[in-house]
Parts: structure tokens; sequence; C-alpha cells
């Protein structure tokens, strides 16, 4: 077959394609003409999901009549000129694509007036046969409909969803762009029914309006910089972790983006406060230079490439780890039938005494508990308790114990493991952890590509306190591990298997810190104190002390809650005194 030019029309409908894959791919892009228009209102009004009809009304600065043609052209644009500007791209839109590429798969009009004219202008594109422009009453601003999208390919349109459908991605979409331009007013309206109608306010109070305003007294500020290169938004605290991650909004310079780094920078901020399969709620805005981010990488523009992208990666997470290290938070039970809540509390100090117990069960002042762990040889893993309160174990599983506020439920296992996961992180970041050496080498059978992969972060290893090398071409061999699993009594065998299931993924992390903590998780949940082993006094005061100095104790590394509260309140409803 004969190479071949492709019509014009063919070269838009591939473009479309890329650039108009639904409605709200094309609300998106009409929309960023109007902001780029200068736009300070905007409406939306859709019928059928947009796939019958979408209007949008802006007050920018409007078209001339002798523009229109280059409007609906292919690569016809007014905010690229030459190669340079593409290094320094301030616009939400650049690549001239947009209008062309909707005027072929649909019936697309537009009527415009510039400010400073009296009339305005319309031009209709119909499946790429374009009309010549002529006047038609207008105000100030555009106005564009779209009508009957992939009416003449069908092949497109069946790979629509339905009308609710489409309608809930087109309010997505701007949402995500109200949020970023606060200093816009925007209306949306389905089938006559408005669904989104937002006057012009400050930046927190928007994000508080398209989020929830249920959720503004559980979001918290966060607000950093590096440089030239700052962050600032509102993060949810854990209570808000939702199933997906539809309640994340990810900003730069004004423009909603979808970043997979992150999204995990995000994760990592969150690593030990919400369950792994949860999703934390967040606006984070990113303000760089644009001579310092790459937004050509995609078509729809929702991707980018930053030359920095480990400085934004660890400022990002950073901001979030600052914030959410402020707020102790744990959660707190009420009245039975009624679910549950969760509230911030003030973290109980250790000046809160309260006597301790015997294992006879005689009460103990706190005096003489001090006397009797005096008396125990102090390890530098765990530190001997210099006040006590009561506590008691529940089926040696759970540790009962009183704060100010009311009474406290402890999973052992679950706090055992944040302590000794936040004291392992506190040691490494100034030396190696101590290793023990094995008398007995272990050998353990495994797939190359999984001790390949292992081996690739060897010096991670080192870091850790391993020695392990490849004994053949399915065969890793352990000389020396961690000395808290060796003194734990943590089998070698079970947790370099599982080591090895994860090396290909610690491989890709974002970096070494990442999978470090990684790692840390899995040392500490093998050692820490399990469910059914029973505890002394002693060892529960302990526990007890040690939950108050270290960060996050109110969730295990994976997520779990390590403490809940029952409350003065919540027991005086239980037995009817409220």
């Amino acid at each position: 077959m004969p190479i071949r030019q492709l019509p014009a029309v063919v070269v838009n409908q591939i473009a479309a394609g890329e650039v108009v894959e639904r409605p709200a791919s094309v609300v998106k892009e009409t929309i960023e003409n109007a902001l780029d228009a200068g736009a300070t209102h905007i409406e939306v009004l859709v019928e059928g999901g947009g796939i019958d009809r979408i209007e949008i009304i802006d007050d920018g600065c409007g078209i001339p009549m002798e523009e229109l043609p280059a409007a609906v052209a292919s690569h016809a644009t007014s905010k690229v000129s030459s190669l340079e500007d593409l290094q320094h791209i301030a616009t939400m839109g650049f690549r001239g694509e947009a209008l062309a590429s909707i005027g072929s798969v649909a019936r697309l009009e537009i009527r415009s007036r510039p400010r400073e004219q009296d009339a305005g202008s319309v031009i209709v594109v119909d499946h790429g046969d374009t009309s010549v422009p002529t006047p038609a009453p207008c105000p100030p601003g555009t106005r564009v409909v779209i009508s009957g999208l992939f009416g003449r390919i069908p092949a497109r349109r069946k790979f629509l969803k339905t009308a609710q459908a489409e309608t809930t991605r087109i309010r997505r979409v701007i949402r995500d762009c109200a949020a970023a331009n606060p200093e816009v007013s925007w209306l949306f309206a389905s089938g006559g029914r408005t669904l989104l109608d937002l006057s012009v306010t400050t930046p927190r109070r928007r994000l508080e309006e398209v989020l929830g305003s249920e959720m503004s007294g559980d979001m918290l500020e966060i607000n950093d910089a590096e440089g030239d290169i700052s962050v600032w938004g509102l993060v949810g605290r854990p209570a808000l972790a939702r199933p997906t991650a539809q309640h994340q909004l990810l900003c730069l310079n004004g423009r909603p983006i979808v970043d997979r780094s992150l999204r995990f920078a995000v994760r990592e901020a969150f690593r030990g406060l919400i369950e792994p399969n949860r999703h934390p709620t967040c606006a984070i805005f990113l303000s760089v230079p644009p001579d310092r981010v790459d937004v050509n990488v995609h078509p729809a523009k929702t991707e980018v490439r930053f030359r920095d992208d480990r400085l934004v990666f660890s400022l990002v997470r950073r901001a979030l780890e600052a914030t959410l290290s402020k707020a102790d938070i744990v959660p707190s039970m009420r009245r039975l039938g009624e679910g549950s809540t969760h509230k911030v509390r003030p973290a109980t100090t250790s000046a809160q005494l309260f006597g301790a117990r015997s294992s006879t069960g005689q009460s103990v002042s706190a005096p003489e508990a001090r006397a009797v762990m005096a008396s125990v040889p102090q390890t530098a893993e765990v530190p001997v308790i210099d006040a006590a309160r009561s506590a008691l174990q529940i089926h040696r599983m759970f540790i009962v114990t009183e704060d100010a506020e009311g009474m406290l439920i402890i999973d052992q296992h679950a706090l055992h493991e944040r302590v000794m996961f936040e004291r392992l992180l506190s040691r490494i970041s100034t030396s190696p952890l101590p290793s023990q050496r094995l008398l007995v080498p272990e050998m353990i059978d495994a797939e190359p590509q999984s001790i390949e992969a292992l081996m690739s972060i060897g010096e991670l290893l080192e870091r850790l306190g391993f020695d392990v090398v490849q004994g053949g071409p399915s065969v890793l061999v352990v000389h020396a591990v961690p000395s808290l699993l060796a003194e734990r009594r943590v089998s070698i065998g079970p947790f370099m298997t599982d080591l090895l299931d994860r090396a290909s993924s610690l491989l890709n992390m974002a970096d070494e810190e990442t999978a470090l903590r990684d790692v840390l998780d899995m040392m500490a949940c093998k050692a820490a104190i399990k469910a059914g082993e029973s505890l002394s006094d002693i060892e529960l005061a302990d526990l007890l002390r040690m939950r108050e100095t270290v960060e996050r104790s109110s969730n295990c590394p994976h997520g779990r809650p390590t403490t809940i509260r029952l409350t003065i309140e919540d027991l005086e409803r239980q037995f009817g005194r409220r």
C-alpha cells in the first residue's frame, strides 16, 4: 500500500482520540481555554451527560471574527510562537488541537465578542466542515456549544458510560479546576439542575466547598517551600481516609495533574496512620517555575515531568509529615450501635500518674512500682518506666488502662510494633543496625530474579544488619541478621522468603528511604509482641511508657489503630447516666 498524506479531517479525528476521550475531556479543554482568556465567571451546562449537548459560557477576552477560522484550525494557538516558549509554559493550553479535534467528532459552535468591540461573531464546525464566520449578537466573552458528540462515530460512542456516569466525570473535572482557581466563580448544571454554584472566595474556603464543608474541621493546612518550589494545601486527618483516591487533588501552577510519584509521596507521609487499602483525603498545590517542569508529555496535559522530581517528592512528603506529626489522633468509641468516630485528643503526659497493680491484683503505689522497676537491668531497646498507671492485660491480647479523659484499650502487638519501628528508624538514621552472625548460615531457595533483585539493594541490606550472598542460581545464603531479629527469635527462613517476595518492589521504590521504611515495617512486625503473649506488670508498664515517647503511637506502621479511647462521657451513656 503506498504512503499517502492523511486528509485534515482524519488527522483531527486521530488527534481527537488522544484529546477528546469523553464529554469530560471536552469540558476540560474548553474551560482551560476560558481560564487562559482571563475569565472570572464560567458556566457549564450539559444535557445527557454531555453526550447530547455541552455549553460553556465565559466572560473572558473573546475572539475577534477574523481569528475564528484559526481558532478551530489544527495546531493554531496564541500561546506558543517559538520553540523556546515550550520551555516556559505558563498557560493551561498550548497545543492548539482541542477545538479542531472537537469539531471533527461533533457539531461545534463558537460565539465570541472581544470586550472592546460592539458586536460579536459566530462560526460552526460540523464534524469537520467549517462555516464562514458571520456577525452575531453576543455578550462580551465566548459561548461554546458542542452537540452530538461522536454522533457519526458509533464505535467511539458505544464506549461511553451512562449519562449519570459521564455527568459525574464532568463534575469532577470542574471541581478540580474550580479548586485550583478560587478567583473564578463557577456554575455547573445538568438537565437544568444546578450541581455546583461557587462564588469567588479564598483558596481555603474553595477547597472546603469542593471537598465537603463537613470535612472543614478535620482538614489540616500544609505549607512548606524549598528554594523557588513551594507547596500549600489541606490534608485530612487519618479518619477521613477513603477507599479510593477520588478525594485527592494535585495541582501544579494552577493545573490539575495526575502524578504517581506525588500520590506515592502522600501515601508515604501517611504510612502507619492509615491502612494500606485506604487513601488520604488531600488537596495539594505546587508552585514550580515553568522552566523546571515539562507539561508537554501527554496530549491531555494531565501528566507532567519534573526536572527535580526527587526534590518535589521529598518536599511534599516532608510538608505532610510535619503537619501530621502535630496531631495526636486516638480513635474514640461512642455509644454501641452508633459506630465509631475519630477525634483529636491531647497527648497524655507522664505527669498524670496512677497506681500500678501487682500480679496478685493488689494495688501498688507509683513509688513502689518505680522501686520494683529500678531493680530490673535497663537496656537500650526497652527503657524502664519512671512512672506507672494501673494496667490490665485482657485475653493476652489487649491492655486496658486509663488517662485523664477515660479508659484506653490498647492492642499490645500493634503498639509494640509501632514502638520498635520508630526506635529502629531513629537508630538507623545515625548508624547501621547492629548485626549478629549465625552459627550455621541459613540457606534459602528462591527464584533467580528475586535473588537478583535482593542483591541489587545490597547497600540497604548492609545498613539494616544483613549479610547475604548468592550461593547459586537459586540459593541465597544468610550469614548474619539484625540483632533484633535474633534476640526476638524471629524465624529467619520465613522472614527472608517474605523479603525476597518484596525485593522487586523495594528496588523500584522512589528512594532508598522509602525502601528502608518498608523493610523496617517487616522487621518490627515480626519482632513485636504477639497476641497471646502474657506480659508481666513491669512489661505492661514499660509498654505504656514507650507509648508516650514515640511519634504516631496511635497507629501501628501498617495503619491499624493501637489505641481506642472510651471517654467518661461514653461510659456514662452506656450506664444511662446521660
